[in-house]
């Protein structure tokens, strides 16, 4: 018997908040953080700019020395090497503003003859220039703890000299395949009631793809001594996804497993497909069950696996990418279950696949997304408008 069911809003809500974020952390240069953590504010130990410079190619000038320059009354001013009354200096964009500049006029606002420049405009001062700090100033904070680091974020640290940083270590997931009937693809033949490992494929790739360290074990058949020992075995795990044995039939012995070495949170939520998903915790560490048809698997691993895992990470909440169209076909769905539509996406028409199934793995490669159906609602009627939430 399932242990009780559930809502699902209400089992991810339980499960969440048994376990803690990883504050381990370890020191990185910056240009390999893209994707990571921050672990600890970062402040600036520099100004930047560090110098006053130029932000066009032309001439620095002091601006009183250009009041009244227009199209038909340039200003002549000599061409030398300081600036001072009179004179002016060629820059480039970049290039530091010469001593006694507070302006630089546009190349094109200019014409040269000999040893002598006409401008053509006047400017105010501080013109096309870029002050000291104008960009980030010594002492200020750059990035907070628990941002997201991005490759623009990068470029920023890298303009302040910052050459390692601290972040979040990743998770380390070990995924646990189960079950009599799933076989290795080293195997060239399958027997009838065989079919090839996918969930733990899929699970380890989705892990690595939300930047975790997964590992994938070796399949463990349906025994409880075999599914407990490779469970403890994975000491160095801070999270652990075992796929398959969730259901109540006489080989499905993982969440009682679970139960006897740690705390089984959850078994049987409302949720399809997915119904059998378990959810606890050993040592401290979140242990997600996933159902063994794959339609369920995937459901309940991105229902629970990936916000237990950005947990984990100390990731930022993340929203799903969700395009609105119109069913173009009723969909069924039971009450008191968040069902999970498989649909896929045509001139604004979500399109049904296999919306019954939940072993039809095939149905969420041909499908864009998925149409999710609350609790309280018996089905949708064609022509809705709906939510299609984008499969990654």
């Amino acid at each position: 018997m399932f242990k009780k069911r559930i809502r699902a809003d209400e089992a991810k809500e339980l499960f969440l908040s048994s376990f803690q974020p990883l504050d381990n952390t370890e020191f990185l240069p910056v240009e390999n953080c893209d994707g990571r953590i921050i672990a600890r504010d970062i402040i600036s130990m520099l100004d930047v700019p560090h110098y006053r410079r130029a932000a066009m190619d032309g001439f620095a000038v002091r601006s009183s020395d250009v009041l009244g320059a227009g199209t038909n009354s340039p200003v002549i001013l000599e061409q030398r090497s300081e600036v001072e009354k009179g004179t002016c200096v060629r820059v480039h964009t970049g290039s530091p503003l010469p001593d006694g500049a507070d302006s630089v006029v546009m190349l094109e606002d200019t014409y040269v003859r000999d040893d002598s420049v006409e401008i053509f405009a006047q400017i105010p001062p501080f013109k096309n220039t870029g002050e000291i700090g104008e960009d980030i100033r010594k002492g200020e904070l750059i990035l907070n703890k628990g941002h997201l680091i991005r490759p623009c974020d990068i470029a920023v640290l890298a303009s302040t000299g910052i050459r390692n940083i601290e972040v979040y270590r990743k998770p380390r997931v070990a995924v646990i395949p189960t079950g009599e009937e799933v076989i290795g693809r080293d195997k060239e033949e399958l027997k009838a009631g065989e079919v090839y490992e996918t969930n733990g494929i899929m699970t380890e790739l989705y892990i690595r793809k939300w930047g975790g360290d997964p590992y994938l074990r070796d399949i463990v058949t349906d025994n409880p001594e075999e599914i407990k020992k490779a469970i403890l075995s994975d000491q160095d795990a801070d999270m652990i996804i075992i796929s398959g044995g969730t259901s109540v039939g006489k080989r499905d012995h993982v969440p009682h497993v679970v139960e006897s070495i740690g705390k089984l949170l959850v078994h049987g939520v409302g949720i399809s497909p997915g119904k059998p998903t378990a959810l606890g915790v050993f040592d401290g560490k979140p242990v997600v069950c996933l159902p063994g048809y794959p339609v369920a698997c995937i459901v309940a691993l991105f229902f629970f696996a990936r916000p237990a895992f950005r947990r984990l990470a100390n990731l930022p909440d993340s929203t799903d990418r969700i395009v609105i169209a119109v069913l173009s076909e009723k969909i069924t769905s039971r009450t008191g279950f968040k069902t999970f539509a498989r649909v896929r996406l045509h001139d604004g028409k979500a399109i049904p696949l296999a919306t019954s199934g939940a072993g039809i793995l095939s149905s969420v490669s041909k499908a864009d997304g998925f149409v999710i159906i609350p609790e309280n609602i018996e089905g949708l009627n064609a022509g809705e408008k709906v939510e299609v939430v984008l499969i990654d």
